[in-house]
């Protein structure tokens, strides 16, 4: 079962890639890509977490929500960055002290929920989990994006 998860992770991940180069990004959408991205994730925490059928019909509803609330979060912050950087305003360390409290608040609230649906070693590894998902993401990323560019010394000659 985990020659599965592994071998789907690595063909979604070929598939982001494959929309990171100019030609196909441009047949592919946001949408597609966040999907794409969100099938891995997915893919990735269900293997690490080492989830059964069951736990999982508990756990992704949860974590969806969990998702979704980070998400506008997330949204709410980025739209205050960005309409004080339109007025002019420099954001306040308050506002961002805030944010990081209000993300801290969701993690807490969610991370008791995880432990009511998976046994504490599972739950306690969620947020750890999916913090290394984007760390693999976004490494791949960069290796893909060096390679379309010729690699780390093309860099050099562009200067």
């Amino acid at each position: 079962m985990k020659k599965i998860y592994t071998i789907s992770l690595l063909f979604i991940f070929a598939m982001i890639g494959m929309t990171s180069t100019p030609g196909y990004a441009q047949q592919g959408s946001d949408a597609e890509l966040r999907d794409r991205i969100r099938a891995a994730q997915v893919a990735y925490l269900s293997q690490k977490l080492d989830l059964t059928p069951d736990e999982a019909q508990k756990f992704w509803p949860l974590y969806n929500q969990y998702t979704k609330e980070v998400e506008l979060l997330i949204a709410e912050r980025h739209n205050t960055t960005t309409s004080a950087k339109a007025a002019d305003h420099p954001t306040n360390d308050n506002n961002e002290l805030g944010y990081e409290q209000r993300m801290l608040d969701i993690k807490n609230r969610y991370n008791k929920e995880f432990q009511k649906v998976l046994p504490s070693t599972k739950a306690g590894n969620v947020f750890r989990t999916e913090r290394e998902f984007r760390n693999v993401l976004v490494r791949s990323l960069k290796e893909r994006q060096s390679r379309n560019m010729g690699g780390p010394g093309a860099r050099r000659f562009r200067q």
